[in-house]
C-alpha cells in the first residue's frame, strides 16, 4: 500500500514537518498531466503504457519496499545496493536501460552543513528518486512541474533535470550564510585577534567548505554526460537544460573555492597578528628587563661585603647612586619609547 509521509514536507533536521520514511508519493502523468496516485505494486504497470510517466519518491526506504521496486522495474542489484546503503559518492551509472544517479545534497544546521543524498533511477516511463539524510524535500519541484504541464510532458528526462537543478540551486543559500559568517572573521581579523573559538570555527568552515566541495564537483561530469548524451539519450531540447545546470555546478564551485581562499587569508592573517602580538609583547618585556637591570647592577655591586669600595664612605655617594640609576634607566627608556618597543 502507499505510505503517504505526513505533510510530504522536507526532512530538514531541526526544522519542518518530520517525513515518516517509506513512500512519499507515488504518481502517475500523462502528457505532463497529473492523473492519479499508484501503489508501488502497481507503478510497473503503468510506466509500461504509452505516453504515461511515473514519478516515485521514497524517503529511506526499508530493504523490503527497494525489493518491490527492483522486482517492478527489473532494477539491476548493484544500483538497488547502493540505494540502500547510502554514502555514496556522486556518480552516474548505466545498468542496461537504466540510469543511477546518485548526488549530494547540504544545509546549514546548527551552524553546520549538513549532507544528504539522492538516488535517481531513471528509465523508459519512470522516475524513481530515493533521499537519505537530511535534505530539503521535493515536493516544491513536483508542485512548479505539475504547474507547467507543457514542459512537464518531455517526461522523466525533464523531472531528472528539475531534481538536479533544485539540488544545485539549494547549494547557494548554504554558500551565502557561509560566506556571511567569513565575512565578520575577517572583519573580526583586521581590527583585533580572533578568539580560540574563532580559530576553531574557522577549521570546521574550512574543512566543511572541503566536504561540499567534494560533492559538488562530481556533479559536473554527471551533468556533462547527460548533456552529450555519452549514457543514454536525451531530447535534443533537454540537451540546454543539463548544460545550464553544469553551469551553475561551476559558479557553485567557484563560489567554494574563493570562500576557501578567504578563509585561508583570514586564517593566515590571524597567525601573523598573533605572531606581530607575541613579537610585541616580547619587545615590551625585552626593554623593562633592559631598564631593571640597571639598579639590579648597580645594587648587587655595592651590595657585597667588602670594607673599600670606591665611594663607600663618601657624603653624597648615596644621592650620585641614585641619580646614576635614575639616568641611566630614563635614557634607556626613552630609546626604547622611541624606537617602538615600549
Amino acid at each position: 500500500m502507499l505510505q503517504r509521509a505526513d505533510g510530504a514536507g522536507g526532512a530538514r533536521a531541526g526544522a519542518g514537518p518530520i517525513v515518516k520514511p517509506g513512500v512519499v508519493a507515488a504518481r502517475v502523468y500523462s502528457g505532463g498531466r497529473w492523473i492519479t496516485d499508484t501503489t508501488v505494486e502497481r507503478a510497473g504497470e503503468w510506466a509500461q503504457k504509452p505516453g504515461h510517466v511515473v514519478w516515485i519518491g521514497l524517503y529511506e526506504p526499508t530493504a523490503e519496499l527497494l525489493r518491490t521496486i527492483q522486482q517492478e522495474f527489473q532494477l539491476h542489484d548493484l544500483a538497488i545496493e547502493d540505494a540502500s546503503r547510502g554514502h555514496q559518492r556522486p556518480k552516474i551509472e548505466q545498468y542496461g536501460d537504466t540510469l543511477f544517479i546518485v548526488a549530494r545534497t547540504a544545509q546549514m544546521v546548527d551552524g553546520r552543513i549538513a549532507f544528504g543524498e539522492t538516488h535517481v533511477f531513471l528509465g523508459h516511463g519512470y522516475l524513481i528518486s530515493v533521499r537519505h539524510g537530511p535534505s530539503t524535500s521535493y515536493a516544491a519541484v513536483r508542485d512548479r512541474a505539475e504547474a507547467c504541464p507543457g514542459a512537464f510532458a518531455r517526461g522523466e528526462n525533464y523531472i531528472l533535470y528539475a531534481i538536479l537543478d533544485f539540488i544545485v540551486d539549494n547549494y547557494m543559500p548554504v554558500i551565502e550564510m557561509i560566506e556571511d559568517e567569513v565575512d565578520a572573521l575577517e572583519e573580526r581579523v583586521v581590527n583585533s585577534l580572533l578568539t580560540g573559538n574563532e580559530v576553531e570555527r574557522l577549521y570546521q568552515l574550512r574543512r566543511d567548505l572541503l566536504r561540499l566541495r567534494n560533492a559538488v564537483v562530481p556533479l559536473v561530469d554527471v551533468c556533462r554526460r547527460l548533456e552529450h548524451s555519452e549514457v543514454m539519450p536525451i531530447e535534443a531540447a533537454l540537451q540546454p537544460l543539463f548544460r545550464d545546470v553544469t553551469d551553475h555546478v561551476r559558479r557553485v564551485q567557484e563560489a567554494i573555492d574563493a570562500q576557501r581562499e578567504v578563509l585561508a587569508f583570514t586564517y593566515e592573517a590571524s597567525v601573523m597578528a598573533g605572531q606581530a602580538e607575541q613579537t610585541a609583547v616580547s619587545r615590551r618585556l625585552a626593554a623593562w628587563a633592559a631598564i631593571l637591570a640597571v639598579p639590579t647592577a648597580v645594587a648587587g655591586i655595592y651590595g657585597m661585603n667588602f670594607k673599600f669600595m670606591p665611594e663607600l664612605e663618601w657624603e653624597y655617594g648615596y644621592h650620585a647612586t641614585i641619580l646614576v640609576i635614575v639616568t641611566a634607566c630614563a635614557t634607556l627608556y626613552w630609546r626604547f619609547k622611541r624606537n617602538g618597543w615600549l
